[in-house]
């Protein structure tokens, strides 16, 4: 068992070349964001409103609740069980250069779960602004998502 002096809190950047304004669409309008992360959504991300993610590939999906949103500056829902708080950050690097920087906390459970859970969010994380990057800089949908666990998707044998 593993005892915590405090909890861990996950934090994922990547530089996206591309405009702010941009990047920030891609995370709030599905549209954009089925392209490199969920499969599905029940709609746009807008502070005060809950939406349902899904990753139909894996039968999975979680409701998110959005608490803030600065229009190209700032994402912060609470999602999963146990509910825990992920932020996303835009910050511009010029015109046409975005840093995005995603901290998830608020992990619960024994200590070996939180560690657990940090650990698959940082990997997860990572994954979706390697994906966001591919698909906002070069058009180039990577799969990342659905390709971690093929076998553990619905239709595999």
């Amino acid at each position: 068992m593993i005892t915590l002096s405090q909890p861990p809190v996950v934090k994922a950047d990547m530089l996206i070349r591309k405009p702010a304004a941009e990047v920030f669409e891609a995370f709030v309008n599905p549209e954009v964001t089925t392209k490199f992360w969920f499969t599905n959504s029940s709609g746009r991300l807008e502070a005060g409103k809950r939406v349902r993610w899904a990753w139909e590939m894996y039968g999975v999906g979680t409701d998110v609740e959005v608490k803030e949103i600065a229009e190209n500056e700032r994402i912060v829902i609470e999602w999963s069980t146990p509910v825990n708080t992920v932020e996303w950050t835009f910050t511009p690097r010029g015109e046409h250069e975005t840093m995005v920087s995603i901290t998830n906390l608020g992990f619960a459970g024994s200590g070996d779960e939180i560690v657990d859970a940090a650990l698959d969010s940082t990997g997860g994380f990572t994954m979706v602004l390697c994906a966001a990057k591919a698909y906002l800089e070069h058009n180039i949908m990577l799969n990342v998502v659905a390709d971690k666990a093929p076998d553990a998707h619905v239709n595999s044998q």
